[in-house]
């Protein structure tokens, strides 16, 4: 059933690339979780380095649009990306990641929050006023030491690596994922 899911979202989300480049659309396996409300991110590599990611922190419209919506997005709007092109859309590969409802994390400060991260495990949002940034749990792999990863999540949502505020709020999800 969970296999099901799967390749129906990576279907999906190939389909939505390839209909933006006017390339033929395969069949897409049914999965009944598809018309519920559902938030994904949408991550494209070529030759194993990223070329685009992009995602739903929280569940607005189903499970559907969503995957169709980001695909399209990683592919043809990622600011740190030129679009997809045709002859890279052959070469790409596709990760769908399935979120969990992000759970906020109450902590008395930078050391208390440290320890209640969960490498490998958690993805994890960042907001402090208008900045506001997320990692995947894949994004452990690349840096698994806690504090690197929090500084990185701090650069990335436009604040100093040091930077720390009694405002500053974190959550953590979980995703479950497909790649082809």
């Amino acid at each position: 059933m969970r296999d099901e899911l799967g390749r129906s979202l990576l279907d999906l989300a190939r389909n939505a690339i390839a209909g933006q480049l006017g390339a033929a659309e395969a069949s897409v396996t049914e999965a009944a979780e598809l018309e519920r409300p559902g938030a994904c991110f949408v991550t494209l590599t070529l030759g194993g380095q990223l070329r685009g990611c992009i995602g739903s922190l929280a569940a607005w419209r189903s499970l559907r649009e969503d995957v169709r919506a980001n695909a399209c997005a990683a592919a043809f709007r990622d600011p740190r990306f030129a679009p997809l092109s045709g002859e890279e859309f052959a070469q790409v590969r596709i990760e769908v990641s399935l979120l969990t409802p992000p759970q906020p994390l109450s902590f008395s400060d930078e050391a208390d929050a440290l320890a209640q991260l969960r490498p490998g495990i958690d993805g994890i949002v960042l907001e402090h006023g208008r900045h506001r940034s997320t990692f995947l749990p894949q994004v452990w792999d690349e840096l698994p030491d806690p504090g690197q990863f929090l500084g990185q999540l701090k650069i990335k949502a436009g604040l100093p690596r040091g930077f720390w505020s009694e405002d500053l709020k974190l959550s953590r999800y979980q995703v479950e994922k497909w790649k082809e």
